[in-house]
């Protein structure tokens, strides 16, 4: 199958979303599909093999000047009055900003025939452009999908909770009104998946989607890269470790943070590495002040996953402390290492860790003196870390991994598409997509879509280790009179979108179909 891949950001560290389309991109590649990923700032780190096409955006979030002001010479089309207008209105603007690029850069083009991929699967953007695209697709009958991790409203219930001043409150409820517009999405796409069935009961709740629209399919771990520690290795004493990927009320680090406080008073060496970014000035760091921590928490982001792995096997406790969790990948991860979980019974946390005192002991969230007692006795009991630890490698090695969760989701996508009338491009299961580019010894073919809206022609084969410059809305015609469309339409004066797409040496022949084609826009590395 081909598969378009799309995620709105990729951050590609702690849990964040651009673990999932790393993951499951290269296993589904590794299964014989062809996956082009569309993604907006921060992008991914992909795998050889996985194509991206990035979508650039005014990346008003950015971490290095977060809310700044646009310049007006970069206001150029819809999306970016739409990203910055929202931004300045106090609301996130990415999911529906990127929707509209995304629709913008797969629409089928009046020339270009049949788009070149089977499925389009969105990663929780789920913004109003998702819905163009899909009546857009329905006559060529592509579906249109979608994950939904958990329903966000929990993340803005868990917000209130925690803020108090009408002022916050209502800039809280302004910050997340893209919630209508994800629920009305999700209940006109083609199919939802999701990872629990902690998530299945809250957006059933939560979003109003039937639950037969819903397919389970748990998210996986690397168990070759995550594993225990080697022989002989010891923990640093008294080290306890949290992943987070937000610094936001649901993950729970305050609770955390309180519980920490309480041990010391027993366990002077006991401190805390969290992997994860903190808003500088955020309740988090005022926490760690108030309660005396300063000594004993330390504070860890953009962590490469080799010092990870490295940092989890540190650790004598892992903990979860989430008052909330749609499935946690750092729970998988955390148990895939041979680490002793402490973790609440938040959502699908149970589901994830297990029954209570296997692998993980379990705790109600929001309760630190449980949490800090449940922590106490894994450290104060080396032979309870040592069972616990191998029970939950047990678990990961048995219920969790990337290659079952990808093969599970394409069998989803087959179902899917058959469900529109639609036939995957290769039959399913079957032998590797006779497309996906083989090795050359050619260079890569670099090419660039200028401001330009005339369209440029080619009568000529396409090779590689070629340089080519083409107009935005360019067509190429190859070994005769068929047309593949090559990139996305970039309005004239817009900025200019670097596109590298790799491609075998060879000549697409007179009335070749789609398949030959590469995504619109694509950079497909031959891995």
């Amino acid at each position: 199958m081909r598969i378009a891949l799309l995620s709105y950001r990729s951050l590609p560290t702690c849990g964040g979303q651009g673990v999932y389309v790393r993951h499951l991109s290269r296993e589904l590649v590794a299964l014989g599909h062809h996956v082009q990923v569309v993604s907006g700032p921060p992008y991914p780190v992909l795998d050889p093999g996985v194509g991206l096409t990035e979508l650039p955006s005014l990346d008003l979030y950015g971490d290095a000047e977060p809310f700044r002001w646009a310049k007006p010479s970069e206001l150029r089309s819809v999306p970016d009055l739409v990203e910055f207008g929202m931004m300045r209105t106090g609301q996130f603007s990415e999911p529906l900003s990127f929707s509209l690029r995304a629709y913008q850069a797969l629409r089928p083009r009046a020339a270009g025939g049949r788009p070149p991929f089977d499925i389009v699967h969105d990663n929780q953007g789920l913004g109003y452009g998702l819905v163009a695209l899909r009546a857009a697709l329905r006559p060529y009958r592509i579906p249109v999908v979608s994950t939904v991790h958990h329903p966000i409203t929990v993340d803005r219930r868990l917000s209130l909770d925690a803020t108090s001043g009408l002022r916050a409150r209502i800039g809280l409820r302004r910050w997340y009104s893209f919630l209508p517009m994800q629920a009305r999405v999700a209940r006109t796409l083609d199919g939802i998946i999701i990872p629990s069935e902690s998530s299945r009961r809250g957006i059933i709740a939560d979003m109003g989607l039937p639950s037969e629209s819903m397919h389970t399919v748990p998210l996986g771990v690397d168990a070759d890269i995550f594993t225990p520690a080697p022989a002989g290795r010891v923990p640093v004493p008294g080290r306890i470790v949290v992943v987070t990927s937000a610094d936001v009320p649901l993950k729970g680090l305050g609770v955390l943070l309180e519980a920490l406080a309480a041990l010391r008073r027993e366990r002077p060496g006991a401190h805390l590495v969290c992997v994860g970014k903190v808003r500088e000035g955020g309740q988090a760091q005022r926490q760690v002040t108030e309660l005396g921590l300063v000594d004993a928490v330390t504070f860890r982001s953009g962590v490469p996953e080799p010092e990870l792995v490295d940092l989890l096997r540190s650790a004598e406790v892992a903990v979860v402390p989430s008052l909330y969790e749609g499935f946690s990948l750092p729970a998988v991860e955390e148990l895939s290492c041979g680490i002793p979980l402490v973790a609440t019974t938040a959502g699908a946390l149970p589901e994830v860790a297990g029954p209570d005192g296997e692998a993980a002991l379990l705790v109600p969230p929001g309760d630190p003196v449980a949490l800090a007692k449940a922590i106490r006795r894994l450290l104060d009991d080396p032979a309870l870390r040592a069972r616990m630890g191998a029970a939950g490698r047990r678990r990961v090695e048995e219920r969790f991994s990337w290659r079952a969760a990808s093969a599970a989701t394409a069998a989803w996508y087959a179902d899917r598409i058959a469900s529109v009338g639609g036939t995957p491009s290769t039959p399913y299961p079957g032998a590797v997509w006779s497309w996906v580019p083989q090795p050359s010894t050619g260079a890569t073919l670099p090419t660039k879509v200028s401001a330009s809206a005339t369209p440029v022609t080619t009568g000529v084969a396409v090779t590689t280790g070629g340089t080519a410059t083409v107009s935005s809305a360019a067509t190429v015609t190859t070994g005769g009179n068929s047309t593949v469309s090559t990139g996305p339409t970039v309005p004239t004066g817009g900025p200019p979108i670097a596109i590298t797409t790799a491609v075998p040496t060879t000549t697409v022949p007179t009335g070749a179909t789609p398949s030959t084609a590469a995504l619109p826009g694509s950079s497909t590395p031959t891995g």
